[in-house]
Parts: C-alpha cells; sequence; structure tokens
C-alpha cells in the first residue's frame, strides 16, 4: 500500500471537512486475495514493534475508532489487533455513562482509560461520542448537570465550541506527556449500512448485534454527518491527526489501519535499551556459567 494512498485520508490541521470529498468506497488496484498477504506481514510488524514500545518505556499509543452503526469497528480491532500481544493492550468500549461517570467530567472516564507508558490502548468509541451522539441529541448533555445549562435551548454554537477546545487541550496534553494519539474514522455508505443491517436480521448468529434503536439513529443520518463533518474539522491536529478511511470494503480499512499504525511506531524510531557496559560483562559471565552447567 502506498503511502500516498493514506496520506489522502488524513485530516490536515485547519481543514474543513466535507466527508463527500472522502470515499467510501476502495476503487484502487489492491486486491482482496494480495491485501490478506500484505496484512499478515503488517502484523508481524506490529507485533515486533509492540516489542520495542514496552521495552523503551517511554511512550504509549491511544489508538480511537469512530464510526457509524455497522461500520466495522470490532470487526477492525479483532483483525488488525490480533497479532498483538494481548499483555501490551487494553481496549475500552464506551457505552451510555454511569451515574458515577455523569457526576464527573465528560472527559473523567476517558482519562481514566489512558494507556501507561509502553502500553497501547484501544477505545472503540471515544470521548467525541460528547460531541457527536450528544450533539444529534442534545437533551444528554443535560445529564451531566453542568452549571448554567438546565435546558437545551442553552446548548449553543458556545457551548460546542468550549467542547471542542476542550478535546483539543486534553489531547494535546495527553500526547505533549508521551501518549501518541491515532483517531479513526470507518466512513461508511449509508447503503452498505443498509445492507449489513440486513445481514444481522437474516443471520441468526448476528441477530444480537441489531437493535431497533439502530433505525431510529439511521433516520437522522444527515445530522450525523454534520456533526462528524464538524468533529473533524475542530479537532484534527498534529498531534492528534484523524484519518477518513474507507469502510465499504471491511478488507481494505483493515488493510489501511494496519499501515497506519506501522507507520506511526515506524515514525517513533523506538529502540531496544542498552544494557551498561558493567552489566554487558555480567551477561558474559553468566552466560558461560549457564554453558558450564552441561
Amino acid at each position: 500500500m502506498m503511502k500516498k494512498e493514506i496520506e489522502n485520508y488524513l485530516v490536515s490541521p485547519g481543514k474543513k471537512v466535507s466527508l463527500n470529498d472522502y470515499p467510501t468506497q476502495y476503487k484502487g488496484a489492491q486486491d482482496e486475495d494480495h491485501a490478506a498477504f500484505e496484512l499478515a506481514e503488517l502484523k508481524e510488524q506490529l507485533d515486533e514493534l509492540q516489542e520495542r514500545l514496552y521495552a523503551a518505556d517511554s511512550h504509549s499509543v491511544l489508538i480511537m475508532f469512530q464510526a457509524m452503526d455497522a461500520a466495522g469497528k470490532d470487526g477492525a480491532i479483532e483483525h488488525v489487533m490480533s497479532g498483538l500481544n494481548p499483555q501490551g493492550c487494553q481496549v475500552f468500549t464506551f457505552k451510555t455513562p454511569t451515574s458515577e461517570e455523569y457526576d464527573h467530567d465528560f472527559l473523567w472516564r476517558h482519562y481514566k482509560a489512558l494507556p501507561e507508558k509502553g502500553r497501547i490502548g484501544i477505545h472503540n468509541r471515544s470521548h467525541y461520542e460528547n460531541v457527536l451522539v450528544c450533539k444529534v441529541h442534545p437533551e444528554y448533555v443535560l445529564n451531566e448537570k453542568i452549571p448554567g445549562y438546565n435546558s437545551i435551548k442553552k446548548i449553543d454554537k458556545n457551548f460546542w465550541e468550549r467542547r471542542y477546545e476542550s478535546i483539543r487541550n486534553f489531547e494535546k496534553h495527553v500526547s505533549e506527556n508521551g501518549t501518541v494519539i491515532v483517531k479513526i474514522f470507518l466512513h461508511v455508505s449509508k447503503e452498505e449500512q443498509r445492507q449489513r443491517f440486513l445481514d444481522r436480521i437474516d443471520d441468526p448468529s448476528k441477530n444480537w448485534k441489531f437493535s431497533s434503536g439502530d433505525i431510529a439513529e439511521r433516520a437522522l443520518w444527515k445530522d450525523y454527518m454534520k456533526a462528524y463533518e464538524e468533529a473533524l474539522t475542530e479537532t484534527s491536529t498534529k498531534g492528534a491527526p484523524w484519518y477518513i478511511i474507507p469502510a465499504d470494503k471491511k478488507w481494505y480499512a483493515r488493510l489501511a489501519i494496519s499501515k497506519i499504525l506501522v507507520d506511526t511506531f515506524k515514525d517513533l524510531d523506538l529502540k531496544y535499551p542498552v544494557l551498561p557496559e558493567s552489566e554487558m560483562s555480567k551477561l558474559g559471565e553468566i552466560k558461560q556459567q549457564l554453558l558450564n552447567e552441561k
């Protein structure tokens, strides 16, 4: 996969995003069979790069997935991360906040879920739900009991601008302290979502994935696209960039995500720690002792 191809999915800081400008369907020369081999190679690279991340203990990596329902977040996490050591990963899925979480600011539960140095954190949905689903359903904001915001009418443009600013500041703070942030938006078409919903209904083993509420949210598709465009525009920064990945073909989305992650790790130029000479000399002595045991 060409690096230039991936760069086309990167949202440059300050760029006004129109999702109509980004494809949902991959139409390049890559084919699924070849992609399977390339994906396997990328998984091997990720495995070795994860080992370096753990050994260096200087950075952590946070990967966030956002998308409309049925865009393939779960599958992407399963396939792309399957080659990693589970001891070095932590996956969080963020659903409706609990009463305890509502009693804190909207970033609290996400800050708690940040990966420590040497580890990879994967967030299936993230703090962006607070400027996506909450923007489409502003009544949800009232559950946060923010002083001065006791009615939907008060949740105005300035409110959302401050919330974007809070997100940018949060991500700037954690990135400056060693957390590398990669944000993935899986861009699926409305028609492809329809087909995947039908597949879930027709396949008894997938019925559990479907909820009647998914159809209610689908009816708000235009509202969600607008909310995504505004969030992507306001929060793609140099230290925490967004990638808009075509997601109608699951195999291609998984390949693109793997390539982004490998390139991100390589850019860190992580090295294995080098022991001081005194310790290196001890290794030689210990090796000889072990050989003499024969």
